[in-house]
């Protein structure tokens, strides 16, 4: 602690004077510094606490003066900087002078001075001082919001200096030995703890007429809205509408419109959109925002001011989103709609005269902007008048044609598109809202003259820069994508009128020829725009050809065709995510409402083996598709032809479509939670069909309007559809089935009775549940109904028993044979065996052969005929001479020519000269050969 001599000296010292007079027995003070410590920038020494009791003192004589003298010594000695440890006592300091400022003036030269040292770095001697001031320190700068309310613009400024600081830190001007300075953010921090932005928020009540002090405190909340932490105070301070309502005060600098607009653009990204937006759904702040940006759209022309009235045009986009905001009240609707289109549609209103939009990146950037408003603006229904008298369609209806060579409304090439790309866009959301002034524009016509462009050959070189020209650089993709978005969303209102429009002008022929043309060019770079043009082609034929038999012949087999194209893709390409699924959606969409009812068409699809497809597809097991599917082949079934080639299909490993309908069936009894035990088989015969959501729902009593959870089941889930299909194949005669099928068969071929049962069952406990006693005939006839549906569930399990049972059995057999197959086995090896040590025997042992060959020569003289026909030529077998007991190939020596005279049999040969002949001796060779006799063959005989 410094005492007041230490003071008296640090003043001497200060002056540059030397105090010589003092007592010799005054006592040295801890903390009085030499000259050289002073030299090197350490701190003056002060005693706070001193000053602090001094300002708190009212009742002496030129006590003023002397608090004014210590507020300057204590100025003086924090000129390098704030220790953290010091900071709560000089804004104490601060806080004392501020209140002596009413009746004492003089002191706000005194606390702006004190504000003025808070722009200095806060200086540290320990690491962890900015931990343990936090609190000291985060309540001191709070403080100086406070001090906003003392009327004086120099002060006032002079705290928004400092503030402003904060985000402009600068080293210190000296090096203080023994001191650092806090980290940059520390200040930022605190000033976001200590809760500021609150307080700064409140000042700008206090200064409705000082625009220089408000410039200040809406610079200051612009640094502050940097930060999440305080745009959420300011938020619930409701900054916002503050600030949005002053937006068209008096400012010659321009400073507060870009101030406050971007403090609200903070707001919106960093705090609670939805509350903001709430803040600005006012009437008040509408009209402010409406004034500031027709003034901007007519009076602005500096780059500057154009980007200001692309930023309130945002911010109005963004408050235009809630419902509940006044737009059309204000009138800022209408102006907007008249902004948007007064290039293309003339008008006379005096706010649009004589304006016309540049090319510049600025009025570029606005147009999308209104047309992007549009959009937003059309959400709410009463906006629909307003667009019908602005003409909204037509004017958009300007850029759905042919791009010409010359530049079209100033744009250049790039704009153009981009401009007709968005437009087309907006179409899409506008039209369907006023179907009339679409009819009135020819709409079907100039779309699908469009689409014909779009596919026609023609040179045309896209830029395909913006964000709806994505994949069409240097092609139609973008426009074609778009213009079909435009017509799915016409076809799908279901307006006859339109709808039959566009079938009278050959939409269907066009889509199908589209189509063709796509896939007879296919393009693996932009493949995601593709595939997303042919389902939205797709869903257009759906929507026209469904409940129109007519529609559905003009489409045809060419439409068939294109279904089948797409049925045939690689269902490895469903898991790529470049939108394959949508696709595949769109297609059985199509097979639902352009083929099923027309016979024609649903018998070509058959021959063309379409149901093999659609099977290959549910063969995948993807529950996204099983249920579409399966509604698919219940309709199919209906046609006589579609049981054959149900019943011909074979997946993997020979699978057959029952199996794989029964395979499905167990699967979603699985997802169900259906009770089963492991081999299928009911457990619950009062409730077979019971999922475990029924199970967690009890029932209760319901309107008979209302569906009980037991019908809603039927749709819920793919059991019923099953039942349709296999019901329709005839569940006796199912090919391909393992006894697990044929268990799951047995509840699958009582579906329906079950079913009744259970709703039956259902009305029966309703009626308990509403205390009611039916009469003794309704009684006995539930009773009747209850106990039948459980003598079927009986039923029913008692035949999946026998099942269980014979195919155990069957088991049983079947192990048997192949024991008895491998047994055989084994005793062949053994004989093999056998033989090869007997073979062995004869080769290895001249005794053994003997015998060998004397037990083959007499079986095989058993085996002869004894009793000779008469007249019979006996051939002789045996081969003379040969040692061998392997059985030779039979052979019939005919006698025929001497071999001396040929040779041998085999003397024209080379092999002769290896082997030897049937009869004679040597070989010979003869160079002539005397035919004696007829000659007599060798006939050979099967062994």
């Amino acid at each position: 602690m410094w005492t007041e001599e230490a003071a008296a000296t640090a003043e001497a010292r200060e002056s540059g004077i030397r105090n010589k007079s003092s007592s010799s027995s005054q006592i040295p003070v801890v903390g009085v510094v030499t000259e050289d410590n002073e030299a090197q920038g350490v701190f003056k020494p002060m005693d706070l606490n001193r000053v602090i009791k001094l300002l708190e003192e009212t009742d002496k004589d030129g006590l003023e003066e002397k608090q004014l003298k210590f507020v300057k010594k204590l100025v003086q000695c924090f000129q390098n900087g704030l220790p953290l440890r010091d900071l709560a006592q000089i804004f104490k300091i601060l806080n004392l002078c501020a209140g002596k400022i009413k009746n004492q003036p003089r002191f706000v030269e005194s606390a702006y001075d004190i504000i003025k040292l808070c722009s200095l770095p806060f200086l540290k001697k320990k690491v962890s001082d900015e931990i343990t001031y936090a609190e000291d320190t985060a309540n001191s700068i709070a403080l100086l919001g406070d001090l906003m309310k003392i009327p004086s613009s120099e002060l006032r400024i002079q705290i928004c200096k400092c503030i402003v600081d904060f985000y402009h830190a600068e080293p210190p001007k000296k090096h203080i030995p023994g001191y650092q300075q806090a980290s940059s953010s520390y200040k930022i921090q605190m000033a976001e703890v200590g809760g500021l932005a609150k307080t700064m928020v409140q000042s700008i009540t206090l200064l409705e007429h000082q625009l220089v002090e408000k410039l200040w405190v809406l610079k200051v909340l612009q640094h502050l809205s940097t930060s999440e932490g305080n745009c959420t105070i300011m938020m619930k301070a409701q900054a916002a509408s503050g600030i949005c309502t002053h937006l068209n005060d008096p400012d010659p600098s321009g400073q507060l419109l870009f101030r406050s607009s971007e403090i609200l653009w903070n707001l919106l990204e960093k705090s609670s959109k939805e509350e903001v937006i709430q803040q600005l759904s006012n009437l008040e702040c509408l009209l402010a925002l409406k004034e500031v940006f027709t003034n901007l759209f007519m009076r602005g022309f500096s780059h500057y001011d154009r980007q200001l009235r692309n930023d309130i045009l945002v911010i109005t986009t963004i408050i235009a989103q809630n419902p509940e905001a006044p737009m059309i009240e204000c009138g800022f609707t209408k102006d907007l709609i008249l902004f948007a289109t007064f290039n293309e549609v003339k008008s006379q209103n005096l706010l649009v005269k004589g304006l016309k939009l540049s090319n510049s990146y600025e009025d570029f950037e606005l147009k999308k902007l209104l047309f992007n408003v549009i959009v937003i603006l059309c959400k709410d229904l009463p906006t629909v008048q307003l667009l019908i008298d602005g003409k909204v369609i037509l004017a958009l209806f300007t850029y759905v044609k042919k791009p010409e060579k010359q530049k079209i409304m100033g744009w250049s090439a790039a704009q153009h598109e981009e401009l007709q790309l968005h437009a087309i866009a907006t179409l899409s959301s506008v039209a369907p809202l006023l179907i009339e002034e679409y009819m009135s524009c020819q709409g079907n016509a100039r779309v699908l003259a469009f689409l014909e462009w779009c596919e026609s050959e023609d040179p045309f070189f896209s830029h395909g820069n913006s964000f709806h020209g994505t994949g069409g650089r240097g092609n139609k993709f973008a426009q074609m994508r778009y213009s079909l978005r435009l017509l799915r969303a016409m076809v799908y209102l279901e307006d006859e009128t339109v709808n039959t429009d566009l079938c009278e002008k050959g939409t269907i022929q066009q889509m199908i020829g589209i189509f063709k043309n796509i896939i007879s060019k296919p393009n693996e770079k932009e493949e995601a725009i593709v595939l997303e043009i042919q389902s939205d082609i797709l869903l257009i034929l759906s929507g026209l050809c469904e409940n129109h038999i007519q529609r559905k012949e003009i489409s045809g087999t060419e439409g068939v065709d294109i279904v089948l194209h797409v049925m045939k893709t690689d269902p490895r390409k469903l898991q790529s995510g470049l939108g394959y699924n949508l696709l595949l959606f769109s297609t059985l969409d199509s097979i639902w409402c352009c083929i099923l009812g027309c016979y024609p068409s649903e018998d070509y699809f058959l021959e063309r083996e379409g149901i093999f497809l659609l099977l290959d597809v549910l063969a995948l097991n993807q529950k996204k598709f099983c249920n579409l599917i399966l509604g698919i082949m219940v309709e199919f079934c209906d046609n006589p032809k579609t049981a054959a080639h149900v019943n011909a299909w074979q997946g993997k490993k020979d699978q057959t479509a029952a199996s794989l309908l029964i395979k499905l069936w167990r699967k979603e009894e699985k997802e169900l939670g259906v009770k089963r035990d492991k081999n299928g088989k009911i457990i619950d015969t009062k409730k077979p069909l019971f999922t475990s959501f029924q199970e967690e729902h009890k029932i209760i009593p319901l309107p008979a309007n209302c569906p009980s959870i037991a019908v809603m089941d039927v749709s819920e889930n793919i059991r019923a559809k099953i039942y349709a299909i296999l019901g329709k194949l005839d569940f006796e005669n199912l090919p391909g089935l393992s006894a697990e099928d044929f268990v799951t068969l047995c509840i699958i071929h009582r579906y329906l009775d079950f079913k009744i049962g259970e709703i039956w069952n259902e009305i029966y406990e309703e009626i308990k549940l509403e205390k009611l006693r039916p009469v003794t005939i309704d009684k006995k006839a539930l009773e009747a109904i209850t106990t039948a549906s459980e003598n079927v569930g009986k039923m029913v399990a008692s035949l999946q028993s026998e099942i269980i049972e014979s195919q155990a059995r069957q088991d049983v057999q079947n192990e048997q044979k192949v024991y008895a197959k491998i047994q055989a086995t084994h005793k062949q090896r053994e004989l093999a065996n056998k033989s090869w040590e007997n073979f062995l025997a004869r080769t290895s042992n001249a005794k053994t052969l003997k015998k060998a060959k004397r037990l083959q020569e007499k079986a095989i003289e058993a085996s002869r005929y004894h009793k000779r026909p008469q007249n019979a030529v006996f051939h002789g077998t045996d081969i003379k001479g040969l040692n061998t007991t392997v059985p030779s190939g039979g052979v019939v020596t005919v006698e025929s020519t001497p071999a001396r005279l040929v040779g041998g049999p085999l003397a024209d040969t080379d092999i002769a000269l290896k082997k030897l002949p049937i009869r004679g001796g040597a070989l010979q060779r003869v160079k002539a050969v005397e035919i004696v006799d007829a000659p007599k063959k060798s006939i050979p005989t099967k062994p």
